[in-house]
């Protein structure tokens, strides 16, 4: 088994929101990958005294724990405990209430001799490689769908689409959240390597288009993570016109290759 994570914050100044961690069971059998992208809140009262770092370093903890220890529970279960365990840990000074308390997207795999499962919520991306070199992309797409103006200022999307039906959901306070998530199980004889990215890192198919899911897990295999998050950089930095960029420049970016 082969396994490589890197990550890289989008500015030197502001911490990495991300969270990434492999999980390989004392027992041997099977193993395990958790990847977060905390979502940076607008400038003001977001309801919360704590960091976003700081909730998806508990986030994060709490799912690679029990997707490592709770084999008999479901993905969803795992994320409704990690979620119910964090929103615990700052219940008692904070507003979780509040429309921007500490949240992020989410997407967990756990693997052993039979399957290998999984686990999408929000927008960063899980990628499938079938023995023959087939190459299935696992997303959780209801942000993309959304109409354009519910999405025209953070206000707006607060307001009408964020955590909402209709709209899209991340991991935030509310365990029933997990319900939302994309979840599937493969038969492990069809998996031979599996990545996931954030979005920061995912730019590079998704927003520059340098080459499609197949082209993008094959860098990931010949070259590894660090190496598609300097590929996305440079074209951010080559991208002076801003014909591909939206919003930051950089964004914080992580990615992880499993070779089965």
């Amino acid at each position: 088994m082969r396994i490589e994570l890197a990550t890289a914050p989008g500015a030197p100044d502001r911490p990495n929101e991300d969270w990434t961690a492999s999980v390989l069971p004392a027992s041997g059998r099977g193993g395990g990958l958790v990847l977060l992208d905390g979502v940076t809140p607008p400038r003001g009262d977001a309801g919360c005294v704590h960091s976003v770092p700081w909730f998806t370093a508990r986030l994060g903890g709490a799912l690679a724990e029990l997707s490592g220890s709770r084999r008999d529970l479901t993905l969803r279960e795992i994320l409704a405990e990690s979620i119910r365990r964090t929103a615990d840990a700052h219940r008692s000074t904070c507003d979780l209430s509040h429309v921007r308390t500490p949240q992020a997207t989410v997407v967990v795999v756990r693997w052993d001799e039979d399957g290998v499962e999984h686990l999408v919520l929000s927008d960063s991306v899980l990628l499938l490689e079938a023995p023959g070199g087939g190459v299935r992309a696992v997303l959780d797409d209801r942000l993309d769908r959304l109409p354009r103006d519910l999405l025209v200022s953070d206000a707006v999307a607060d307001a009408r689409a964020r955590n909402k039906e209709g709209g899209f959901f991340t991991a935030a306070a509310d365990p029933a959240v997990a319900e939302r998530a994309v979840t599937g199980r493969t038969p492990r004889a069809q998996v031979r390597a599996l990545a996931t990215m954030t979005d920061g890192a995912s730019r590079w198919t998704e927003m520059f288009g340098e080459g499609d899911w197949a082209a993008c897990l094959a860098v990931l295999e010949e070259e590894g993570p660090q190496a598609l998050i300097d590929r996305v950089r440079a074209l951010e930095d080559a991208d002076t016109e801003r014909k591909h960029l939206r919003g930051k420049t950089h964004d914080d970016a992580t990615a992880a290759y499993v070779r089965l």
